[in-house]
């Protein structure tokens, strides 16, 4: 061994149990650095393996919550095509009520017409029947420079129109103004008598002029009651409805 002298009968056994203790000594300290780092090995592979545990179970919460928000995408899809079904159904059916209510509106019309031509009749034929001599119209007034406005309940007779797609058109350019509880009172003879409510001020005559198609002139012109006489030369672009 290097640094033993040896002696007569070989090496000195002193050196060599020295030796032999320090390399002893060497073997062991190198056991104890093998164990620690093997506890410390273990110790790593334990905290791998539980690391290991945790990333599969994100993975799976991930799977989980991208199936749910796929079913979830899925349901919103269904869902606004049900919407949409449903709109287009109740604009189905809203284009159907308007379509009902004209055709209700102009038969009451037609039935009026009819009803007031019957007591017309009558009246020819039975002098019993004739209603009071009413006062002649009076005769077109010219509209002031500013035009009065008209609020609360007013009634309005226009006329002649030339079919009932007129009366319908004029009756809506009233519903634009704003007025509410619009009613005919009566057609008889090409002239309608209409009934309305305005919770505003407004400049009637002026608004119907811009809204209407029909060209009038203002035969009477009193706060609750007005008459109208449809311009019968205008042409048939202007008396459309």
């Amino acid at each position: 061994m290097n640094g033993m002298r040896r002696s007569l009968f070989g090496y000195r056994r002193a050196e060599v149990e020295e030796a032999i203790s320090s390399r002893d000594a060497q073997i062991l300290h190198y056991e104890r650095q093998a164990a620690a780092q093997g506890e410390a090995v273990a110790e790593m592979e334990s905290e791998t393996t539980v690391l290991a545990g945790m990333v599969l179970e994100r993975e799976r919460e991930i799977r989980s919550l991208d199936g749910r928000l796929k079913e979830a995408n899925e349901c919103h899809d269904r869902s606004i095509a049900a919407l949409d079904a449903i709109t287009a159904r109740l604009e189905e059916l809203e284009a159907q009520a308007r379509g009902q209510a004209t055709r209700i509106r102009m038969k009451a019309l037609r039935e009026a017409v009819e009803v007031s031509k019957k007591v017309k009749a009558l009246t020819d034929v039975d002098p019993a029947y004739r209603s009071e001599p009413q006062a002649a119209a009076p005769g077109p007034e010219p509209a002031g420079a500013d035009e009065p406005l008209y609020a609360g309940r007013v009634k309005l007779e226009i006329g002649p129109l030339g079919d009932f797609s007129q009366l319908v058109g004029f009756e809506d350019a009233i519903g634009q103004i704003g007025a509410s509880e619009i009613s005919v009172e009566r057609f008889s003879e090409g002239r309608a008598t209409l009934s309305m409510n305005l919770d505003q001020p407004v400049d009637l005559l002026g608004e119907l002029e811009e809204l209407s198609s029909l060209d009038f002139k203002v035969r009477h012109n009193t706060p609750d009651n007005l008459i109208l006489d449809v311009d019968e030369e205008s042409g048939p672009e202007q008396r459309a409805a």
